[in-house]
């Protein structure tokens, strides 16, 4: 507080004979005169118990060190307009004899000091007691250091009057030395500076305000640059609590083709704010002023509202406000909203109270264009991924179906994930599980064209391998330097057989009957449209009633943090485990799994970086446990890659069927009819398998292979270095029956056998 040389002396004080005590100006120490009090009077004090005088204090305190100072009149000691001078300026006087530790002041440095009508004993500890505790020791060392150097002081403190008020002094004084060049008084002067401390408080709290008030800016900027959503600008607007005024009602206005939207509101009641949701803006309303000149509209008291705005205010009164600001929502120069501020009590806003909401209009007005221009993006990019993507799974008999995509957590949400199940002739179905490169509105579009053309290909009939190949080539015919990354699986539905094709994607995962998964090794080829003319081989396995293939996109196991050996692993372990009792063709296990994958996912990341698709078949079996009784397959002219397959879905078939025992001489016999019909004409043949049950007899097997040439087979006798020519020989040797029948254009060759005839 203190801003002058300090002295040092001794301390101990004292009051003027019949008057109020002075106020302290230094914390004494024992043995160290403190400061007298002061006088705007010439009087006299006394010491401690004793009459004697302890001298003038007016004229020494305007003398100098040496004794001169401002000239007397003559005769006079003391100038006569000394006196008006001081009074005039209220400005008291005090008088400290250093050596007898007391202390004389004249009348208005007593009222100065408080003192009037307080008991004050002269010693140092009275005095002191006077001083605020964080100025004494200021003031103090200054004391004393003017009585050490024989010099003159001056401070600025506080002193608390009897009542507590808290009041602050000035003074000045200076030592005066005896014959012997010893301390011996101090004499100066006291006046009242408690209005500059109220300017000091003052300023201090405004200080802080502001301080508080940039801060409560830099907050509200933050937090208004994290919403990302209009809900979430709408949010932190109406949790704001502003500094120094806080408000009783807060509104955010969205203005919309004409209409005011309320976007958010505190303060009000719920019907408030529908009085002025989705209602036209009239332009006699403050709202419109505000968004029309671009200006912020204050109102102070309800009388004001009324006689600016008489046409509104039927409907302002209701809220029972008394004082508001409309801000307006100004962005890229264009009106989009208004913010209102509201006060229960009449009031009339400063110049920093409005520069403030002013600011905070602005940083809210950018945050909410930015949230809305956020809020269309993802509008657009969810319709488009909607579009994309097939709004409902295809129902198909003897399997149950479910499916999930989870967007990235960052960017426009949309990419090149998807997923696809096809109905295939025959009553199959095709799984469809893809990735096209990229995360942006092109990657989508491009992955909506793959999509149909696979799905096309697919409900064509064309076998796996050849949908892959067609694929592949659609997408480079595209030219547009993308690549997708694709897994396409034919479940034959009627004995629970999945041919598999991979495209420089994941394989699949299994959940068996026993609740573990495991991974399925399937042969993988070049991501689709790298390699135009590539060709993909087909990988088969089966599945028992009840168990699951599970396709998944890279965005499921793999990111910055995991890679993707551990992402396969514990999607492995999510897959296993316990489920809910199996249903035949009821989706709640299902479902449930499914549920299970993405829940672990999202609580792994909640900012992927990729989309993720996943698509979960569980093979439900034939009703009742049955297996069909029937299996049909095309074979197309010299595909005999074709004949494999057959023979592995017989093989399945037959065990299906509980006639294992006839799998090796049935898959000989068919595989040398079908080879026959498809090498010897030039078209296509029909293969047929059925097994008959009679009630009370074996089971009898039956294979037909159907073709549209009318030259019929004949049986040749080959010799033994032959390689071909044994087929009939075979058919008769090992078949039960066996013959060849007419079938209008073309001829129809089969056999059979029975399972009691094997055994």
């Amino acid at each position: 507080m203190a801003t002058e040389p300090e002295p040092q002396g001794p301390t101990r004080l004292s009051k003027p004979s019949g008057g109020p005590s002075v106020q302290p100006l230094a914390p004494p120490q024992p043995g160290v005169p403190g400061p007298p009090p002061q006088g705007g009077r010439r009087t006299t004090a006394r010491t401690a118990g004793t009459g004697r005088p302890a001298g003038p204090a007016v004229l020494a305190s305007v003398q100098g060190g040496d004794g001169h100072g401002l000239s007397a009149r003559a005769g006079d000691s003391t100038p006569e307009w000394l006196e008006p001078a001081m009074a005039a300026n209220g400005i008291g006087s005090f008088d400290w004899d250093i050596r007898r530790d007391v202390l004389a002041g004249d009348a208005r440095a007593c009222a100065i000091l408080g003192l009037e009508n307080g008991a004050f004993d002269g010693t140092s500890a009275a005095f002191l007691a006077l001083l605020h505790p964080e100025d004494a020791p200021v003031v103090r060392r200054r004391v004393e250091r003017a009585v050490a150097e024989l010099g003159q002081c001056g401070a600025y403190y506080r002193t608390v009057f009897p009542g507590g008020e808290l009041h602050a002094v000035r003074f000045r004084g200076r030592v005066l030395a005896d014959a012997f060049g010893r301390p011996s008084r101090m004499v100066g002067f006291v006046w009242d500076a408690t209005v500059e401390l109220r300017k000091r408080e003052n300023a201090g709290r405004q200080a802080a305000l502001r301080e508080e008030r940039s801060r409560f800016i830099k907050e509200a900027a933050r937090a208004l640059s994290e919403a990302v959503t209009v809900r979430d600008v709408a949010r932190v607007f109406t949790e704001l609590p502003l500094p120094g005024l806080p408000p009783d009602g807060l509104v955010l206005v969205a203005l919309e083709t004409g209409r005011l939207q309320v976007l958010g509101a505190s303060g009000y009641t719920p019907e408030a704010v529908a009085a002025y949701d989705r209602t036209p803006l009239d332009p006699y309303q403050p709202t419109a002023e505000a968004i029309r000149r671009r200006v912020p509209v204050f109102i102070a008291s309800q009388a004001e509202y009324q006689r600016r705005y008489p046409e509104a205010w039927p409907r302002a009164i209701g809220t029972g406000r008394s004082a508001w600001a409309f801000l307006p929502l100004v962005a890229s120069g264009r009106a989009i909203g208004v913010c209102v501020v509201s006060f229960d009590e009449s009031r009339e806003l400063d110049a920093d109270e409005r520069t403030l909401l002013s600011t905070l209009g602005g940083l809210v007005a950018q945050s909410l264009a930015r949230a809305r221009l956020h809020d269309a993006e993802h509008e657009l990019a969810a319709g488009l991924q909607r579009v994309m993507l097939p709004r409902t799974v295809p129902a198909v008999p003897g399997v149950t179906t479910a499916v999930r995509y989870l967007a990235a957590g960052s960017g426009l949400q949309i990419g090149g994930d998807w997923y696809d199940v096809v109905p295939l002739p025959g009553g199959h179905v095709g799984l469809v599980i893809g990735d096209v490169q990229g995360h942006d509105v092109h990657a989508a579009g491009i992955m909506g064209q793959l999509r149909i053309a696979l799905r096309a290909y697919a409900a064509e009939g064309h076998p796996p391998a050849a949908v892959m190949a067609r694929a592949s080539r659609f997408l480079a015919d595209l030219d547009t330097d993308h690549f997708a990354t694709c897994t396409y699986a034919e479940v034959n539905v009627d004995y629970g057989v999945v041919y598999a094709v991979r495209a420089g994607h994941l394989d699949p995962v299994v959940r068996r009957a026993d609740g573990t998964a495991s991974v399925v090794s399937v042969v993988g080829g070049l991501p689709l449209g790298v390699a135009p003319d590539q060709e993909y081989q087909v990988t088969r396995f089966s599945l028992d009633p009840g168990e699951t293939v599970v396709l998944c996109t890279d965005g499921l196991v793999e990111s910055r943090t995991t890679d993707l050996d551990s992402g396969i692993a514990r999607l492995c372990a999510a897959a296993a485990g316990d489920l809910g009792p199996f249903v035949h063709g009821g989706p709640g296990p299902l479902e449930e799994l499914a549920d299970k994958i993405t829940a672990r996912a999202a609580a792994d990341s909640t900012e992927r970086e990729d989309d993720i698709a996943l698509l979960l078949l569980r093979w439900d079996g034939p009703q009742g446990g049955q297996a069909a009784q029937q299996l049909r397959r095309r074979i197309g002219q010299a595909d005999l890659a074709r004949v494999a397959e057959l023979r592995g879905e017989l093989r399945d078939a037959l065990r299906r069927w509980g006639v294992a025992e006839l799998i090796d001489t049935a898959e000989l016999l068919a595989s040398e009819l079908v080879t026959n019909a498809i090498r010897h004409t030039d078209r296509d043949a029909m293969f047929t398998a059925r097994l008959y049950r009679g009630d009370g007899r074996e089971p009898r097997l039956r294979i037909e292979v159907e073709d549209e040439s009318d030259l019929w087979p004949k049986r040749r006798t080959p010799g033994e270095q032959a390689s071909s020519g044994r087929g009939l020989m075979l058919v008769e040797a090992l078949a039960d029956a066996w013959g060849v029948e007419p079938r209008g254009s073309g001829k129809r060759m089969w056999f059979e056998l029975s399972a009691a005839a094997q055994e």
